[in-house]
């Protein structure tokens, strides 16, 4: 007997423990992102002592700590915030793309969901859009994203 599919509007925060790391540059934009999160995790009844937040430098640097987060902390999930916008040289190019793929070698060699909710954007203008609390804030998609999938590995 297969259990019944959980949808994303049904998951909820409650009895989950989720950490949030977030980067410090550029925190203009990743304070709304952060405040996304925070409010999407409240709004699906998570309490605030099993929501751990981390502030570390930059966006090179979350990996390192969402590996620790989950190898050690027992999380159900793991967000990762950030904002990497565009400039004059490739630097954009290696933060963003190492980023990604340290967040992607943590999901896969810990089993712990990590969500990459680091903003790669070509101007600030459209990382404001993206951060915008009253709009399409991707800091509470990604907790949104973060809630269903620690559901889902729940269900596995």
């Amino acid at each position: 007997m297969t259990r019944p599919e959980v949808s994303e509007s049904e998951a909820s925060a409650r009895g989950r423990k989720v950490a949030i790391v977030a980067a410090r540059f550029n925190d203009f934009i990743v304070a709304s992102l952060l405040k996304g999160a925070q409010a999407s995790w409240e709004q699906r009844g998570g309490s605030a002592a099993d929501l751990q937040v981390v502030r570390v430098p930059g966006a090179f640097e979350l990996p390192v700590v969402a590996r620790k987060l989950a190898t050690g902390g027992g999380y159900d999930a793991i967000v990762a915030l950030g904002c990497v916008i565009r400039g004059d040289t490739p630097h954009f190019d290696f933060v963003a793309g190492e980023c990604a793929r340290g967040l992607q070698q943590v999901n896969l060699d810990s089993g712990v969901p990590v969500i990459f909710g680091v903003l790669t954007v070509e101007t600030v203008d459209q990382a404001l859009e993206r951060a915008a609390v009253s709009a399409m804030n991707k800091g509470g998609e990604s907790m949104d994203c973060a809630i269903e999938m620690a559901a889902v590995m729940a269900r596995l």
